[in-house]
């Protein structure tokens, strides 16, 4: 945990707080996090929480990485956290924490402007790496791969003993999990490379540790280090000033790891960076509205690599603001500002999957979304804007709505309403639609049930929407507290 404040626009460090939980050691062969581990987990967490007393949730971001991406059972840690730490915790895909890791060394580093920068991250459970160009912050290339110094600890080198052929096994386990990556990264043409976190950190010490100033890796340097670790029998053995016990258990799986990326990619040199995932979190925390921004960006990016139809996604994020805009004056339930923009966010991309076939466009749309890139993004923000997308027509399966712990289930469900009014509304693409000639109205009831009140006028130019609006009744009818209901009203209404 790292806590600042905010100097001249530059970061000053006030607290810090580390807690080695090793949470992937709890993970066994089905990806179940043991009891041990989530108690572990949780306490370090309430610890923290009394530090964060008073502290405003828009101030705190809290990142879950690999082990909770993968843990079948996160949930439980999620549930058991969320009694003792009052803030969110997102989880975030390996390739949104390749992004943080990158400009979190990025803001810190002094490179070329003409430098392709290549950066690797080995943590206890998978492996980041990025390369980027000049001063962009944003990373050309991203990857997470499931190799990590606490699973392969686990996996190698058993009883924590060291021997030449484990260490190899290790080396040429991590160079095949890149080998697919080999070729499009040397053809970047690397100029400059730096490595952060635990592993690299201990490396760079022990280099110090025995003599070398600058503390570079090159492949002598490497070389001579793996021929020293090799010495040793055991992990415990190991005897290095900078290395502390609670890193010897893990030190020879991350090393191994780094030679096989190392070699495999023929870097010439490799500085470690000393900030990270956490510097790139922090940086983007302060720079809120740029945070934004790059979820923005990428939404646009997405709408355009699938040719999507702008004007009437325009139309239909208009719609749902308008919708929605009446929706929040008669309701009590406060949304989260995060589920606002992704409502608008699903109603931009609900047809990137026009691209594959339209028949099951809500299947294809959200399968796109789901495994998707998408940076800026945590999991579940990700998961929420597919599933809103999967169910933005035809039938609703409510017991296939995923679990959510940063979202509620009121708010979800309304949010899939708008979308789905939003949508067939605009179902005949025209783009002079007069919104005007719709008023939602909420029952006292249940915000569930609504009144879409529609003008006579506009529904006499414009027949086939009363029967969408019909069909779409039948939709709702089968689900518990859900009720939509068609006036059509009689006012008048200003021309477009």
């Amino acid at each position: 945990m790292v806590i600042v404040r905010i100097i001249d626009g530059a970061m000053q460090i006030i607290y810090k707080n580390k807690k080695n939980i090793h949470l992937a050691t709890g993970l066994n062969a089905n990806n179940q996090l043991n009891e041990s581990s989530i108690i572990r987990g949780v306490q370090c967490l309430e610890l923290f929480a009394e530090r964060l007393k008073g502290f405003p949730a828009e101030h705190v971001r809290v990142i879950a990485t690999h082990t909770l991406r993968v843990a079948k059972n996160k949930h439980q840690f999620l549930m058991a956290a969320a009694k003792v730490f009052p803030f969110p915790i997102e989880i975030i895909s390996g390739q949104e924490e390749a992004r943080l890791i990158y400009l979190g060394a990025m803001t810190t580093e002094s490179t070329s402007s003409t430098d392709t920068k290549f950066v690797v991250d080995i943590g206890g459970g998978s492996t980041e790496i990025a390369i980027g160009k000049g001063n962009d912050l944003k990373p050309l290339l991203v990857a997470s791969r499931p190799m990590g110094c606490v699973t392969y600890a686990k996996q190698f080198f058993h009883d924590q003993k060291i021997d030449f052929d484990s260490f190899q096994r290790a080396r040429l386990a991590a160079e095949q999990q890149i080998e697919s990556m080999i070729h499009i990264i040397k053809k970047q043409k690397i100029t400059v490379a730096f490595g952060s976190s635990g592993t690299i950190k201990a490396i760079y010490r022990i280099l110090l540790d025995i003599g070398v100033c600058d503390g570079i890796i090159t492949p002598k340097r490497l070389n001579d280090l793996i021929r020293y670790i090799l010495e040793f029998k055991s992990c415990q053995d190991i005897n290095y000033p900078s290395l502390s016990n609670e890193r010897k258990s893990i030190f020879v799986s991350g090393l191994a790891i780094f030679c096989g990326i190392f070699y495999a990619l023929g870097l010439e040199a490799l500085r470690f960076s000393p900030c990270a995932l956490r510097e790139g979190v922090l940086y983007e925390l302060i720079d809120g509205p740029n945070f934004r921004d790059i979820r923005q960006n990428t939404a646009q990016l997405l709408s355009d690599h699938y040719n999507v139809d702008q004007r009437h996604a325009k139309q239909v994020v208009k719609t749902a603001k308008f919708l929605f805009s009446q929706w929040q004056q008669q309701t009590q339930i406060v949304i989260p500002p995060n589920l606002e923009s992704i409502l608008y966010w699903a109603a931009q991309l609900h047809e990137v999957g026009l691209k594959i076939n339209f028949t099951s466009i809500h299947k294809h749309s959200s399968y796109i979304l789901k495994n998707s890139n998408l940076p800026g993004f945590n999991e579940e923000q990700q998961l929420l804007l597919a599933t809103l997308v999967r169910y933005h027509r035809k039938s609703i399966n409510i017991d296939e709505i995923p679990y959510f712990s940063l979202f509620e289930y009121k708010h979800i469900i309304s949010a899939m309403q708008m979308l789905r009014l939003s949508i067939l509304i605009n179902n005949q693409r025209n783009t002079d639609l007069n919104l005007d000639a719709f008023k939602l109205k909420l029952s006292k009831n249940s915000p569930t049930q609504i009144t879409l009140e529609v003008n006579q006028d506009f529904v006499e130019k414009n027949k086939l929407i009363l029967l969408d609006l019909e069909q779409e009744q039948k939709y709702w009818k089968p689900i518990d507290d859900w009720q939509l209901s068609i006036k059509i009203c009689r006012y008048k209404i200003n021309s477009v």
